[in-house]
């Protein structure tokens, strides 16, 4: 296995020394597209293997929802790759130029990161929507995905190497680790450090965790996405109602979904009942504090500490009473994961400092935290979001997955 993967990581490194123009890279991603429509039969057959293996595994059931293809699944991975053949591409571009007092002229130039490595769960259209973005970006990938959708990937991996193969480039800018041993995750963790140059991963807390205890080389990602949704005293009711219902049950699955609702003192009144009870005749289960519990009609149970600090991903959801703006940052400060954070407000001063102060990589105002998405941003799609305090942060999509290099040009000047 040690040897298999240190030689897809030879294979990598060499790669990523051929520099690809726009045009072959949009050809490819358009040869991709259309192996993907002349096979999509054979793809949703693999699938359902990994269907059958994830239900006899007894996966709970969002993972399988995520693991699921069906026709109009492949219309958005399809629609998402076409979105990413429409974008600039965003390598040697000059980034910033500058003339120096001594004539030299300086500029910033975007580069390939080189190979990236990502490891991830679930779900297929991370494998599409990965090799697109990086092949774009002028990256190498090793992708190594969950047991759980092992057929899934590898036909995908597949159709884009041979759309690699047709258009005469070298294959191995995309490559899969075919095992499901576990022990090679550790390997390409810990002992590949040569050549892989990032590591991304996409899944629950524990593989993130493993992934930032054990690796050797950075790392893009989230280790959760505990998102809130502050209902500030001037908010909106229609909207209050219609936004903490999207950005809780639209998708319960997702890193962008709301896990805690804050609501101002002053409102309770009029906007627990109509907020809370939309949820809760939904099927949404609520912990609420001792202040939301007093003024909501509906059930709900008393919301604990370690519900602050809990990523449902299902329909489960904490709300708390806050006194004010100041204090509904400082909890989402305390409690969040520098994800995803948005308020309801037609106080433009309570917006203004919300959006300032929270600490978070995505801060919104007026809109779903659901928006918390890559496609969602214009970046045609995203290898996952980072909540990382150095850059990259929030959506990382074609832009974000390069590195730059400074160009100095003279005309023959020595330094004193």
């Amino acid at each position: 296995m040690n040897k298999n993967l240190v030689n897809i990581g030879i294979k990598a490194k060499k790669a990523a020394r051929i520099k690809i123009d726009s045009k072959s890279k949009n050809k490819v991603l358009e040869k991709f597209l259309q192996l993907i429509e002349k096979n999509k039969r054979i793809i949703l057959k693999e699938n359902s293997k990994d269907i059958k293996f994830a239900i006899k595994k007894k996966l709970p059931e969002n993972l399988i929802n995520r693991l699921l293809l069906d026709q109009k699944k492949l219309g958005e991975i399809k629609f998402s790759i076409n979105k990413i053949i429409k974008l600039s591409d965003p390598i040697n571009r000059v980034l910033d130029k500058w003339k120096r007092p001594n004539g030299l002229i300086i500029k910033r130039v975007s580069t390939p990161i080189g190979v990236i490595g990502v490891i991830y769960e679930s779900r297929p259209n991370v494998t599409s929507d990965v090799s697109s973005l990086c092949f774009k970006s002028g990256n190498v990938v090793i992708l190594r995905g969950g047991s759980e959708a092992y057929n899934s990937n590898k036909i995908l991996v597949n159709l884009f190497r041979d759309s690699l193969k047709i258009n005469n480039i070298d294959q191995n800018y995309v490559q899969i680790v075919k095992t499901k041993d576990r022990k090679s995750v550790d390997y390409l963790l810990s002992k590949m450090e040569k050549f892989v140059d990032i590591i991304i991963p996409r899944g629950g807390k524990n593989l993130v965790k493993k992934v930032q205890d054990l690796s050797s080389v950075p790392i893009i990602g989230h280790l959760e996405g505990i998102c809130h949704t502050y209902i500030d005293k001037d908010a909106d009711l229609n909207m209050a109602i219609k936004i903490a219902y999207n950005a809780k049950l639209r998708n319960t699955g997702i890193c962008g979904a709301t896990e805690t609702i804050l609501m101002h003192k002053k409102i309770l009144k009029k906007f627990c009942d109509p907020v809370l009870e939309n949820l809760s005749k939904n099927n949404c289960k609520i912990f609420a504090d001792r202040i939301i519990r007093k003024n909501f009609n509906g059930k709900c149970e008393l919301a604990k500490e370690k519900d602050w600090l809990t990523e449902y991903l299902s329909a489960k959801v904490s709300v708390k009473a806050v006194n004010s703006v100041s204090e509904a940052v400082n909890h989402i400060n305390k409690y969040g994961t520098m994800h995803t954070d948005s308020i309801i407000t037609k106080n433009k001063k309570n917006a203004d400092f919300f959006l300032k102060n929270i600490k978070s990589s995505i801060a919104m105002h007026n809109t779903s935290t659901q928006f918390a998405d890559g496609g969602e941003f214009g970046f045609g799609g995203e290898v996952g979001i980072s909540t990382n305090r150095l850059p990259p942060r929030g959506p990382v999509g074609l832009n974000q997955l390069i590195s730059y290099k400074y160009e100095v040009l003279g005309k023959g000047q020595i330094r004193n």
